[in-house]
């Protein structure tokens, strides 16, 4: 698998069954609320644990490739995210920061470290690292109380979108009426026939902190189409996280 290919697992991860002890979350019956009320519970449903450590089982399909593999995922909230991407050796590892991204596969003896420019290119929009995180934990990409939303009811869901939306791309959120976390969020750029779309099937409820049990990632473009679809084997938070990263020497440094 190309570097990019990892990459983009990065910033699109989901989750699926977990331990007996977390239960799913129930679907309660949708009132209407005004966009003001609902980006407003929406961000007080933010995850505010200080850590996760979770192992996934991730599987990728695009036009050419059909793949299937592990991945131990920890994150320091607002700090750093490290991946580990397994099958039945280690095959890389990537390390995410609010500065940088830093990335090396021991199968293809590669490396990378740089910015977000590549995810610029992958996903056709800037994305920084409180974006990134955003995405794996059920959150807004962009801030919904930082413009007036628009507000109707659709797909069983709150659906929030900016009245005055971005030049680039078109970004709708569809939240869940019972969590306020997010059942959907697409950004769609129809002028050059591009949308992404990241769906979180469900969620489960750790102690009071809702987290997705899936997510699944569609990416359209023109003549293109990558899907994504992860799920959780165990997740803990708040607790002591080991995130081992060095780039052995020798490797070849990727040049995007």
């Amino acid at each position: 698998m190309k570097f990019f290919k990892y990459i983009f697992l990065i910033g699109l991860i989901g989750f699926s069954s977990c331990k007996s002890s977390k239960k799913a979350v129930s679907v309660v019956d949708i009132k209407q609320m005004s966009a003001r009320k609902v980006a407003k519970k929406h961000v007080a449903a933010n995850f505010d644990e200080k850590t996760v450590d979770a192992k996934l089982k991730v599987n990728y399909k695009d036009t050419k490739e059909d793949l299937g593999f592990s991945v131990r995922m920890s994150i320091k909230k607002d700090e750093v995210i490290w991946l580990k991407g397994s099958k039945i050796i280690t095959i890389f590892k990537a390390k995410i920061t609010p500065t940088a991204v830093s990335f090396y596969s021991p199968v293809k003896k590669n490396y990378f470290e740089g910015d977000f420019t590549m995810l610029k290119k992958l996903l056709g929009t800037d994305i920084n690292f409180q974006q990134l995180q955003n995405m794996l934990l059920g959150q807004a990409i962009l801030d919904v109380k930082s413009a007036k939303q628009n507000v109707e009811i659709a797909e069983k869901a709150y659906q929030l979108s900016p009245k005055a939306q971005a030049s680039l791309f078109d970004i709708f959120y569809w939240i869940n009426p019972s969590h306020f976390k997010l059942n959907k969020q697409s950004l769609v750029n129809e002028f050059k026939n591009q949308r992404l779309d990241i769906a979180y099937p469900s969620y489960i409820n750790n102690k009071g902190a809702y987290f997705p049990k899936e997510i699944k990632i569609s990416a359209k473009g023109k003549n293109k189409y990558t899907r994504i679809d992860m799920s959780i084997k165990s997740v803990e938070f708040n607790t002591a996280l080991s995130m081992p990263f060095k780039i052995p020497r020798g490797y070849k440094e990727i040049k995007l």
